[in-house]
């Protein structure tokens, strides 16, 4: 109980703020996570969840007690994803696992150009159809940029449990909207994490795409199902 009270009461000054640590540790984990899928270990995912879970209290604002008064439904909302998304992927990429190349658990893979299809209208519905959601829960404007974050977030997880490489993309796509939002809410130690995360996942991409290239699958479309109800 006592850990417990330190990690919920603990902040590191920063100037004349404070950061969180359960916001600085969350990120932390994620970045290590992040590392872990670039190099296609099944550890990555576990990781990522724990990371997920102290972000998720970090998110609902002043109900955990965050240095920020800002409660952003769609990045709380997102953590739930990413855990649910990230068991399936741990899942898939157990599975894999004894296929896998050097210990390595999923092969990189282009999506279909109907999944990418897919992904795209899922993204640009599944933002205009959450905006409207979290602003009648009080999201912190402007709520269209905690939806498109929450999508982003979404269809990302799914294509790296696929293995697809352009999820590296969609990714730089939800740091682009991502950043100037957490720094806009204080959230300055995500932000600048996201900030990083910009230009990791870039070399993300190419890592998957030379691997891609290099065993065997060279612009080869993974078949897919080509409705939206797919990704899901």
């Amino acid at each position: 109980m006592d850990f417990l009270r330190w990690l919920f009461e603990a902040q590191i000054p920063v100037g004349g703020s404070v950061l969180v640590l359960r916001e600085v540790l969350g990120n932390i984990f994620g970045l290590t996570s992040a590392l872990g899928g670039m190099r296609r270990k099944v550890w990555a995912w576990p990781i990522g969840i724990a990371g997920n879970l102290l972000l998720l209290t970090v998110f609902l604002g002043n109900l955990f007690g965050a240095a920020s008064p800002a409660t952003l439904w769609g990045q709380a909302g997102r953590q739930i994803m990413f855990i649910s998304v990230a068991a399936y992927g741990w899942y898939r990429w157990r599975q894999s696992l004894q296929s896998g190349p050097q210990g390595r658990a999923v092969v990189p893979g282009w999506a279909s150009p109907k999944a990418r299809i897919a992904m795209v209208v899922a993204m640009f519905a599944g933002t205009a159809a959450l905006t409207p959601v979290f602003d009648s829960m009080g999201s912190y404007p402007p709520v269209w940029a905690d939806a498109w974050t929450f999508m982003g977030s979404l269809l990302a997880t799914y294509g790296m449990a696929r293995g697809w490489t352009e999820f590296w993309l969609i990714w730089v796509a939800v740091d682009i909207v991502g950043v100037p939002l957490l720094f806009s809410a204080g959230y300055f130690a995500s932000a600048f994490m996201y900030l990083f995360y910009g230009f990791f996942t870039l070399a993300g991409f190419f890592v998957w795409w030379r691997a891609d290239r290099r065993e065997g699958h060279p612009l080869k479309p993974t078949a897919e199902p080509a409705t939206v109800g797919a990704l899901s």
